[in-house]
């Protein structure tokens, strides 16, 4: 089966395995150790993760050590940019409200 970026990212873990992976290349037990689920489902993690291109694995010696493929990640930061002025406009508009919020309350007291 193909998967895809957005199948990688789909899930909380692998998004905390890439995070992890960003900061520097580690082995299944290191990353592992990071997490409460077992080894082996942190491997099928990985192993999703290397099918969409997201990880690499270099084999050395004989630990297989994970780094993150950052340009795998592209075709999701390219989608995710098209709705960033939508929610910037939301986020502006929350903090535009609770300002409100705060001077209406000063003003009651």
């Amino acid at each position: 089966m193909r998967r895809d970026v957005f199948q990688a990212i789909a899930d909380p873990v692998r998004r905390d395995i890439i995070r992890l992976l960003s900061a520097e290349p580690l082995t299944v037990n290191a990353v592992a150790e990071k997490f409460e689920i077992s080894r082996p489902a942190i491997s099928k993690h990985l192993k999703i993760l290397e099918e969409c291109g997201i990880v690499n694995v270099e084999q050395q010696g004989r630990e297989r050590l994970y780094e993150i493929e950052p340009a795998s990640l592209i075709p999701a930061f390219l989608w995710l940019e098209q709705y960033q002025d939508l929610w910037e406009e939301k986020i502006d508009s929350f903090e535009k409200y609770l300002i409100e919020l705060q001077i209406k309350r000063k003003t009651d007291e």
